[in-house]
């Protein structure tokens, strides 16, 4: 339902996406940034207007089911492409997702999730932006619209936030002795609920609430297939950030958790049965729960993406230019979009990449005493070349972007700069020729 928030649908249709995709991945087997990107799409292209004028129910209708159709286009559309991706084996892509474009990248979506929840924090009836600098502009906007905080929607967001929090900290820390995780987020629905049911927050003070949750499933129909066209662009970004928020956040739970992409298929099951449970008995008695509520629920569910800025000083100290690879990235995806940044992140990782090859460090080798053990001179004093000998250690495939460079540096360590500058004035048949076409490598 928190995820509904995000993509600008009703609550209920969070539920029926929490039933079907967690069945499937449990029979099949193989983020919040998704539902925000689609919401965008929904709010673009089917906006709602921010006052009623009275013919609530036949409008509202009306509304959602375009809302809808919009949604529901996009996912059919994001599975077509992903299955075409699967047919065409493009999963190698994700090796271009180095780890620092990882992080910055899900720590810079989650940030984008976090401004949008703002106006739902604050109870501020505000359109969603689009596109490039979206972040600077709902913070202008909220700024803006700050005199008409709904008061008790804010007190209810703050206590919210304090007792969420708290408990998220408490099962991160103290998950090896807890027999089950403290489950707050439960909590904090049921007792919002009740408040709001027994003191009629929505009534007295204007509380928005997420209304009737019908039992049961909708009947199936297809989606608006007549809709393709006009969301094709953003489903072809929306999918690749998809992709690219599955592997990252996998990548990055496997390297918390040390262990390799597998995930357990019977947690699925489980959420199934409840999400079922509370669809078919239990959803409509969740009339008066506050949407502000959701927000705070989409908010701290995001605690583990800002903790990996705490992983910034220890970059620095391994790596300036992964350094810089995580703050390009963030920044683009901060400032542009998340698509955009996605991409020049990837792009800015892939320049630097090459740049390295073509600076590689040509060292000169030598054996430690007694050994077969071979270590560059430069950094290690008790390892000596070999009379008559030059052995070299290249960091980089030779190509044609750094064979320049390469022989340089090799005619610089080998002695034969002064020797090519000596023959240089001499006739073409007593010059020194160098080729490096064909390079032998031995690995020992």
């Amino acid at each position: 339902m928190a995820f509904a928030l995000l993509t600008s649908v009703a609550p209920v249709y969070g539920l029926y996406t929490s039933f079907f995709p967690a069945l499937l991945y449990m029979l099949f087997g193989t983020f919040a940034v998704v539902s925000l990107m689609t919401g965008s799409v929904v709010e673009r292209l089917v906006p709602a207007p921010l006052q009623s004028n009275g013919t609530v129910l036949g409008e509202a209708a009306l509304l959602e089911g375009q809302r809808i159709g919009v949604a529901a286009a996009m996912a059919f559309l994001v599975g077509l492409l992903m299955i075409v991706m699967f047919t065409l084996h493009l999963g190698f892509l994700s090796t271009y997702l180095s780890e620092p474009v990882v992080k910055a990248f899900t720590s810079g979506a989650a940030l984008h999730v976090v401004v949008s929840q703002l106006q739902s924090l604050l109870g501020l009836p505000l359109p969603r932006p689009d596109g490039c600098f979206a972040i600077f502009q709902t913070l202008a906007s909220v700024v803006e619209a700050l005199p008409l905080t709904n008061i008790a929607e804010l007190l209810i967001s703050g206590l919210c936030l304090a007792v969420l929090v708290p408990i998220k900290e408490i099962n991160n820390r103290y998950r090896s002795r807890l027999w089950v995780p403290i489950p707050g987020e439960i909590i904090m629905v049921l007792l919002a609920t009740a408040v709001c049911f027994a003191s009629s927050l929505n009534t007295h003070y204007k509380v928005q609430i997420v209304g009737h949750l019908p039992a049961g499933f909708p009947q199936p129909q297809l989606p608006a297939l007549h809709l393709l066209p006009q969301v094709l662009g953003d489903t072809v970004a929306l999918t690749f950030v998809a992709y690219a928020i599955s592997v990252s956040l996998a990548m990055i739970y496997a390297e918390k958790h040390h262990y390799i992409i597998d995930p357990n298929q019977l947690s699925g099951l489980f959420t199934s049965a409840v999400v079922l449970i509370v669809l078919i008995w239990i959803g409509p008695l969740f009339y008066y729960l506050p949407k502000c509520v959701l927000a705070c629920i989409n908010v701290t569910s995001l605690r583990q993406m800002f903790l990996q800025f705490q992983d910034l000083p220890e970059l620095w100290r391994i790596s300036r230019i992964d350094f810089a690879v995580w703050v390009v990235t963030w920044l683009s995806v901060v400032v542009l979009s998340v698509d955009l940044g996605l991409a020049v992140g990837v792009v800015f990782s892939m320049m630097t990449v090459v740049c390295r090859t073509q600076r590689a460090e040509c060292s000169v080798l030598g054996r430690a005493a007694d050994t077969e053990i071979y270590k560059p001179v430069k950094y290690n004093s008790k390892c000596f070349e070999i009379p008559g000998v030059k052995i070299l250690s290249y960091q980089a495939p030779i190509y044609y972007g750094n064979r320049s460079f390469f022989r340089d540096t090799l005619s610089q360590l080998v002695g034969l700069d002064h020797s090519l500058k000596q023959h240089e004035s001499q006739s073409p048949k007593n010059r020194i020729k160098m080729d490096i076409s064909t390079v032998v490598i031995f690995l020992v």
